[in-house]
């Protein structure tokens, strides 16, 4: 079955690496035109890959976790177009360790840049896609929101959050034909994991059922397709991608 998505417009948080490159590139392989945006200027080569393919994306440099930026971000793009129609939040840092050692700044700045960037770029967003009463909301969650982890309190409680977070924003939005829903991706071969030691990898990889990690575009096929029309009667739902560790 191939997907419809008639002209839209996205943004993909956190898409100049990792799952969020990926989910970018897919959705212009899709036609869509895709705004790339990244805390640093990573986003230029996703940009350049995707016109090399015939795709069409503009790349933005903006500290997510700023919520003026993210506002002045928003303000900037609206006065080009009518709405971002689809919107996935992506973006997200890890600053790993065990509760008792882990400081405020870590925390703050993992929920900051993980959770408060989710709710920053859904309101700056929002009136468009309900002017236009057609809007996909695409938060990027993980698994660790779901079963949690050790030595990662923090992001857990963020990706926890977007959950949440969705569950809530689907039930004010449906009125208007916006659906909001969440992925949860399990553990992902990204460039975080390359630096991982490979004894860790294996272990990871036994208590995959599939016994393998997943790759970016196991997750962007799955935006992929709830960015589409064909999604349309889906919402407030948690879309878990991790080889089966959740069952």
């Amino acid at each position: 079955m191939s997907l419809t998505f008639n002209n839209r417009i996205a943004l993909v948080t956190g898409a100049g690496r990792g799952i969020g490159r990926s989910i970018a590139k897919n959705l212009a392989a899709s036609g869509i035109k895709v705004l790339c945006v990244s805390k640093s200027n990573n986003c230029e080569s996703v940009v350049a890959e995707i016109k090399a393919l015939g795709g069409d994306a503009e790349a933005y440099q903006v500290d997510v976790s700023d919520s003026k930026a993210v506002a002045s971000a928003c303000e900037s793009i609206l006065s080009q177009y009518e709405a971002v129609d689809i919107l996935v939040n992506n973006a997200g840092i890890t600053r790993d360790g065990l509760l008792l050692r882990m400081s405020d700044e870590d925390w703050d700045a993992v929920l900051a840049t993980n959770l408060s960037s989710c709710f920053y770029w859904s309101k700056g967003l929002l009136r468009g896609m309900t002017r236009r009463r057609w809007g996909r909301i695409i938060n990027i969650s993980s698994i660790s929101g779901v079963m949690g982890n050790p030595g990662q309190f923090n992001y857990c409680a963020a990706k926890a959050g977007m959950i949440g977070a969705t569950k809530s924003l689907a039930k004010e939005v449906a009125g208007r034909n916006i659906t909001v829903n969440a992925v949860a991706p399990g553990f992902v071969e990204t460039d975080m994991t390359g630096e991982m030691n490979q004894e860790v990898l294996e272990t990871m990889k036994k208590m995959i059922p599939l016994k393998r990690l997943g790759c970016p575009e196991d997750i962007a096929h799955a935006v992929n397709f709830i960015a589409s029309e064909e999604s349309g009667y889906i919402t407030g739902q948690v879309f878990i991608i991790d080889g089966g560790i959740v069952m």
